[in-house]
């Protein structure tokens, strides 16, 4: 793609501009070793700069020009070492703490591409059908692709104030067309658990979304709660987790480790970036039964936590292997209140797994590893699932635990296919089901709003034919055709989702994943390796 002439000319000047960078780092402070490298490289470039400033052939805002070229100065390192302007860490500061009015996603930029990796139950852009894993290719009918792109300048176009819209060409992988959605912007809450209720008598499930500031309190009162309703064991669901405040996974695993047991540990280049967190015996929840959810989306904080409980042993995980970041970063502050988080070691569980997956083939390969696992089948085969032999590792008790990249599950459940159609394809890449409920709930909304709760609006539904032919209908008059063949190949799943995308509109999330997880194969399978297990905690070699 053809760069516009002032991006061409900052590349142009990259050899200078990483030149730069790499002065900034090392004058960051006693970090770095060598002051004399320091000194003669700042003494080299600032002759450079004055240079450029004084003599060279047209006016040069060097500050632009450092701006727009340091994300890509670092995007030669790994993949998460990242360049935080004022504005981003404002930003990312409200998506960690506050609350914002925005679309209600979180993205990543890798390559030359924004990545969509995690989806805010509820908000606006789940209403609408966008899926983790999308890639926004165009923003009101503007392409945004290219080095060019900046964290802040994807975050001012996206977010904005509320009621208004914005217009979102997506690429995806189950189809060969730019799907558009537009997005009604709203205030985003930042809530860490969405959602908490007994699957049984005895079992809590707790929905936990990121690592927040508040997450710990927030897990903490779920548990409480669950276990004033008679939990004596847990279902903790973190996939699609993509993490944050890794002091939040650490506390999470302290509630459920006896004294002395580590939890986490790092190692960077240098000793003082070593260090060891482990558990002080003061968790609430030591002797609870424990089962963890992970996919292919669950990653950093959300694997440390998962690999504390499968390393010493405490509890099963369950699902498909975990994303595979584990590089630490720490944050610099600079002048003008941007910031670059730098990745300075690697996290390990406490078996010695890295959880970091290999990033040495470049972004490109890094950023298309999960498309490669659909594609190999490890989504829906064990025997398809990366495991290197060759990192073997043992738990507490010595059972076999593999490392290269996230946390392979003790238990695998392939990707539930069964009510998956191109008809059911089709409905999902257009957003029809979310569009289908807000137009239901419009429709009934005196009704529905007489309902005391969401057991009372499934008992108060028409019948599932009834509503299925009101979705088909639907779905006809929005440019899907009735194909029953493949219609009822699907009807469960989307029935499932309709009504519990309904009573979310109405009850809010809490009524949702009650619904939803109701045939959801891998909290089946939790709760039959619970039932199997019994008391039988900790896990050991024999089980």
């Amino acid at each position: 793609m053809t760069q516009p002439a002032h991006n061409r000319q900052a590349f142009l000047w990259l050899p200078l501009l990483i030149a730069i960078a790499a002065v900034a780092g090392f004058m960051m402070g006693s970090r770095f070793p060598s002051k004399k490298y320091a000194a003669d490289n700042d003494r080299k470039l600032n002759s450079i700069l004055n240079l450029i400033a004084d003599d060279y052939v047209d006016t040069v805002n060097l500050d632009s020009l450092i701006e727009l070229s340091i994300p890509q100065i670092l995007s030669n390192l790994d993949p998460h070492t990242t360049y935080f302007t004022a504005a981003d860490m404002r930003a990312a500061t409200e998506e960690l703490e506050g609350s914002f009015s925005g679309i209600g996603i979180s993205f990543m930029l890798m390559g030359d591409t924004i990545h969509v990796v995690e989806i805010i139950p509820g908000g606006p852009a789940e209403k609408v059908g966008i899926l983790a894993g999308d890639r926004i290719v165009t923003i009101d009918d503007t392409t945004h692709v290219g080095p060019q792109l900046s964290n802040s300048g994807v975050i001012g176009r996206l977010r904005g104030p509320k009621n208004t819209q914005v217009k979102l060409g997506i690429k995806r992988d189950t189809s060969k067309k730019l799907l558009s959605f537009t997005v009604t912007r709203g205030d985003i809450p930042v809530n860490s658990v969405d959602a908490q209720y007994m699957l049984d008598r005895t079992t809590g499930y707790v929905k936990v979304n990121q690592f927040g500031r508040n997450t710990y309190t927030e897990f903490l009162n779920a548990l409480t709660q669950l276990q004033s309703e008679g939990a004596r064991r847990y279902v903790i669901d973190l996939r699609g987790n993509g993490g944050g405040y890794m002091e939040m996974a650490v506390l999470m695993a302290n509630e459920f480790l006896p004294d002395g047991q580590l939890i986490v540990y790092t190692k960077g280049r240098y000793k003082r970036d070593d260090s060891q967190v482990w558990s002080d015996g003061n968790g609430q929840f030591q002797d609870a039964e424990l089962v963890v959810l992970i996919d292919e989306f669950t990653a950093s904080a959300s694997e440390i936590f998962s690999g504390a409980i499968q390393d010493n042993d405490r509890g099963l995980i369950v699902g498909c292997r975990s994303f595979g970041k584990g590089l630490v970063q720490q944050q610099f502050d600079l002048p003008d209140n941007s910031a670059i988080r730098l990745t300075i070691a690697r996290y390990y569980t406490p078996s010695g797994r890295c959880i970091q997956k290999d990033y040495k083939q470049g972004i490109g390969a890094y950023e298309m590893e999960l498309f490669e696992r659909y594609e190999h089948g490890e989504l829906f085969s064990p025997d398809s699932m990366k495991v290197m032999m060759s990192q073997i590792f043992h738990t507490l008790t010595g059972r076999t635990v593999y490392g290269g990249g996230g946390i392979v599950p003790d238990i695998f459940v392939p990707r539930d296919t069964s009510g998956m159609s191109s008809y059911y394809v089709d409905v999902v890449n257009a957003g029809l089901m979310q569009k289908f409920a807000f137009k239901y709930v419009d429709i009934n909304r005196k009704a529905l709003q007489q309902m005391s709760d969401y057991k009372q609006f499934l008992r108060m539904l028409p019948g599932d034919d009834a509503l299925l032919n009101n979705f088909v209908d639907y779905a006809t008059q929005n440019g899907v055709p009735a194909r029953w063949y493949y219609i009822n190949r699907s009807r469960d799943v989307m029935l499932t989702q309709i009504k519990a995308l309904v009573a979310r509109d109405i009850f809010g999330g809490e009524a949702f994943y009650p619904i939803y997880n109701r045939n959801d194969k891998t909290i089946q399978a939790a709760i039959k390796a619970l039932n199997k297990r019994k008391a039988a905690f900790p896990i050991t070699p024999d089980d």
